[in-house]
């Protein structure tokens, strides 16, 4: 069957994912992304200006599919069940595609020199989902007086950490370096998903503090 302008777009951004997590940008290579994706490296200039366009694209393609997915938790859900759901959705696309943990740490090696404000605008989506659930959290006094931006890279930074450095723990454990048998991807949501409901869970205190906060709704033509 002929091959679709869509189908060999989607193929050559599939190749670069597994390249660019492999070698970085600076490390990766045209020539084999075209080969990776069974097409000629004409092809890739056709549907990318260059090199940096297909990087920018590929981590805004990621970013933007993880955050459809984080945006799709519902938000009648209490905050509690919203951020375990939030760790729950975000580690689920990240084991179905793990070159972005691989990416994202390779270009913080980097000081993230080869994002433009296209590609972190793309990036913020994520960002301003978990927060929001971390501030109404707060703000109702389900959750504890934290800083909703701090908590959600103490909730995100773990995720691309432990997901993206899979091989090193890997080799540590064939090699006996480190007790850390039978630790599956599954087992570190369900232990993040606890510690991170049990860090920011509120007492008592706090949600009185909180209540006494709110402001009181006033009935129309009652006393003032």
């Amino acid at each position: 069957m002929a091959r679709t302008p869509r189908d060999t777009r989607t193929r050559i951004l599939d190749a670069a994912r597994l390249e660019f997590a492999d070698r970085g940008f600076a490390g990766a290579g045209v020539d084999t992304i075209a080969r990776r994706a069974r097409v000629n490296k004409a092809m890739i200039y056709y549907h990318f200006a260059d090199k940096q366009a297909l990087y920018r694209e590929t981590l805004s393609d990621l970013f933007s599919a993880l955050t459809a997915r984080v945006r799709a938790i519902d938000e009648a859900l209490p905050p509690a069940t919203r951020i375990e759901r939030f760790i729950e959705t975000a580690a689920g696309f990240l084991q179905q595609h793990p070159e972005l943990p691989r990416i994202m740490l390779r270009e913080l090696a980097e000081g993230g020199t080869h994002l433009d404000q296209e590609t972190l605008t793309t990036m913020q989506g994520l960002a301003l989902s978990g927060t929001a659930i971390i501030a109404q959290g707060v703000a109702d006094g389900t959750f504890r007086p934290v800083h909703p931006v701090l908590t959600y890279f103490t909730v995100v930074g773990p995720l691309m950490m432990y997901l993206g450095g899979a091989p090193i723990r890997h080799e540590l454990v064939r090699r006996k370096l480190f007790p850390a048998e039978g630790l599956d991807s599954e087992s570190f949501v369900r232990h993040l998903q606890t510690f991170v409901k049990l860090g920011l869970t509120a007492g008592p205190d706090t949600r009185a503090t909180t209540a006494r906060r709110r402001p009181t709704r006033r009935t129309p033509g009652g006393p003032t």
